[in-house]
């Protein structure tokens, strides 16, 4: 028997045929991986807001863990986040001046003074809402929500009014601007208005509150 009867014999270079290259193969065999770590990208990183809501979410619940009975999450009512906003004062930075103080109602008091520090409104109103969305996100039921309890609302609404007094510093709601489209879709509906009275006929006042309403309902829904 033959001993080289099992072992693939080499290429004839004379032959003219191309034999395997270990380039070639090399190659071919590093294209799926090539493949598969284009295809996978890394998740992109969260945003400043959502690292924001883990970390309040989480300092929540180290509270209620902490707290005295402890709480949980399941027990835990508008009461109880009212106590926390109210814990969360010691590591406020706002001067709000108390009602003997000279500086009560100066929004730049000249000299400092002893009144307490406290979170700003604008803190506690922003902190609501990403635990707001946190209970939800994490099984919590929006109608058992305690983050939007009237009794919460009531508190934030108090500081709010508290602090702009004391502060001289009225917190006025920002008037929200109109789109292009809504002003764009009340022109339209003027003009068809005024082409529908017009054109007499019965139809006329009949097209105009049609389009009364639908310019009302485009400024709204803005």
């Amino acid at each position: 028997m033959d001993s080289t009867s099992g072992v693939a014999s080499a290429p004839d270079p004379n032959s003219g045929e191309p034999g395997p290259s270990a380039g070639s193969s090399s190659a071919s065999a590093s294209l799926p991986q090539q493949q598969q770590l284009e295809g996978s990208s890394p998740p992109a990183p969260p945003s400043r807001y959502e690292s924001q809501k883990r970390r309040d979410w989480n300092t929540f619940l180290q509270y209620l863990k902490n707290h005295k009975p402890p709480l949980t999450l399941a027990r835990c009512s508008g009461a109880h986040v009212i106590e926390f906003l109210k814990y969360l004062d010691q590591f406020g930075k706002t001067k709000v001046h108390i009602t003997g103080c000279p500086y009560f109602g100066h929004p730049n008091p000249p000299a400092p003074c002893s009144c307490p520090l406290k979170q700003a409104w604008g803190s506690l109103d922003a902190l609501i809402g990403r635990l707001r969305a946190a209970y939800e996100e994490n099984g919590g039921r929006p109608e058992s929500n305690p983050f939007g309890a009237r009794a919460v609302r009531i508190y934030l609404r108090e500081v709010r009014e508290g602090q702009a007094k004391a502060r001289g510093i009225p917190y006025e709601k920002k008037k929200r601007k109109r789109s292009n489209v809504a002003v764009a879709a009340v022109n339209v509906s003027v003009e068809a208005a005024g082409g529908g009275s017009t054109s007499g006929g019965g139809g006329g006042s009949g097209d105009a509150d049609s389009s009364a309403a639908a310019a009302a309902a485009a400024t709204t829904t803005v």
